[in-house]
């Protein structure tokens, strides 16, 4: 383990950017200055998601997290906050790279909304074709 006094991890999903920061401390997670189950405002499955990355490793008591993110929805957030994490634990321990990289923790889902197209109605929608 290195000696800094935290270690700094980048994820992005959609249009959502994380940037996690991990700490020593006691497993307190804070999004944006708010606790992580105000920020998410009870949403059980996605709370529980977050913390996935500390969960394989079994670090979950060894880190305070704080978060910033911005754009994007919930979801799109909490994907990108689990990616800021799981690659904040491999700045400070990299020989738990391996066990996150078989867990998928590390690999950045690419897929992105497609943009609108001129004289179409969305992405690839057109107007309906009419006979008459």
């Amino acid at each position: 383990m290195a000696d800094a006094t935290y270690f700094y991890g980048l994820g992005r999903r959609k249009s959502a950017t994380a940037r996690a920061r991990l700490y020593k401390g006691k497993g307190n997670v804070t999004i944006n200055d708010k606790p992580a189950a105000e920020y998410l405002s009870g949403n059980k499955p996605l709370l529980a998601e977050i913390t996935d990355p500390l969960a394989v490793v079994g670090k979950q008591k060894d880190f305070d997290i704080t978060v910033r993110v911005s754009g994007g929805g919930v979801a799109g957030q909490v994907d990108a906050i689990k990616l800021a994490i799981a690659k904040a634990i491999t700045v400070g321990h990299a020989d738990l790279r391996p066990t996150l990289k078989k867990a998928e923790l590390l690999s950045r889902d690419p897929r992105e909304k497609e943009r609108k197209k001129y004289g179409l109605r969305s992405a690839r929608k057109r107007e309906q074709f009419s006979k008459r």
